[in-house]
């Protein structure tokens, strides 16, 4: 299991990550919804031809670490976009299958 600790002006916090979970999970489409006290990302596998997708990982957070992820996932993707150029976005919209996210629920 690995270690790693993240430090900041106030304190230090150790986190360990098992070889299972740094391994990661492929995921190509994210679904949100949320609540008055919570964000709900689930974190899907979609893949072509196949008409149903798989949940790899849910992840619950306060509507105030949801602005905190928005936060750094901005700040990264311009420092991505520093290094490597601009990310290109198609036009088109992804296509779901027929029955795909129609029992999305909020919490």
């Amino acid at each position: 299991m690995a270690k790693e600790s993240v430090k900041n002006d106030q304190n230090q916090i150790n986190i360990e990550l098992t070889e299972e979970i740094a391994e990661g999970e492929y995921a190509n489409l994210a679904m949100i919804a949320h609540s008055s006290s919570e964000f709900v990302i689930d974190f899907i596998r979609l893949m072509p031809g196949i008409p149903k997708a798989k949940v790899k990982s849910r992840i619950v957070i306060t509507p105030e670490h949801a602005k905190r992820l928005l936060a750094a996932l901005a700040d990264n993707i311009q420092r991505y976009e520093t290094s490597f150029g601009t990310i290109k976005q198609t036009q088109e919209e992804p296509s779901f299958p027929m029955n795909f996210g129609n029992n999305i629920g909020e919490a």
